[in-house]
């Protein structure tokens, strides 16, 4: 009995279930760990925040996206994160787990460089502020004029979000905010998968031209 290959593209369906799994994923995460922080830590979970140029809070990296100071700041982050989750997890797990990696990692380093000494950076806005900008970049990077058309529409709708990368209120972080969006646009620029399927059997047919022409040497 011959075998069948599965294709290795997902149905609009698959992508939709992926996608509601992250947004949803995210939500519960960030609210289970504030509800968490304060009924039975009283708040003190928040140290594991990012405190800069403190070398013992290097880990805080990984757990300060997830804490946040009360629940205006989480609700602040709640929408717009499940959002932009749904958005970049309809394009896959690779995708989704890549841009998240470089967001906070780019982030988390930006802000433990320059955050300020005596500072603690807590907050799922680093998240945010990096998907977003992974969002609205990504489409003229792997060509894909959905995605580009998706940019421009997220670009009105958030667009006064420029105003957080900028230093002008106390008690925000507008670095964790300023670093994890270069980490969401260095993303859009350097992975690949993400990458439309005709860009990719595109890329593909230039590599086997490539080894050709070699082999015929």
């Amino acid at each position: 009995m011959p075998s069948q290959q599965r294709s290795p593209y997902r149905s609009r369906g698959q992508q939709t279930r992926t996608g509601f799994t992250y947004a949803i994923g995210y939500v519960v995460l960030i609210w289970a760990v504030h509800i968490v922080n304060v009924v039975i830590f009283g708040g003190r979970l928040t140290y594991f925040g990012i405190h800069p140029l403190d070398p013992s809070s290097l880990p805080h990296i990984l757990s300060s996206p997830i804490l946040h100071a009360n629940f205006e700041h989480l609700m602040s982050n709640t929408i717009p994160g499940a959002i932009f989750a749904f958005l970049i997890g309809y394009s896959g797990h690779r995708v989704f787990w890549e841009v998240t990696a470089f967001v906070v990692l780019v982030g988390g380093i930006g802000t433990w460089i320059l955050g300020g000494l005596g500072t603690n950076h807590i907050g799922a806005s680093m998240l945010v502020y990096g998907w977003l900008g992974y969002l609205l970049v990504r489409g003229f990077f792997n060509r894909s004029g959905s995605q580009i058309a998706l940019a421009g529409v997220l670009g009105l709708m958030y667009s006064g979000f420029i105003w957080g990368v900028l230093p002008m209120q106390d008690g925000i972080s507008w670095q964790a905010h300023l670093f994890g969006g270069l980490g969401g646009v260095a993303a859009g620029v350097l992975i690949t998968s993400d990458d439309p399927p005709e860009l990719q059997a595109r890329k593909q047919s230039r590599k086997a031209e490539k080894q050709a022409r070699r082999q015929a040497r």
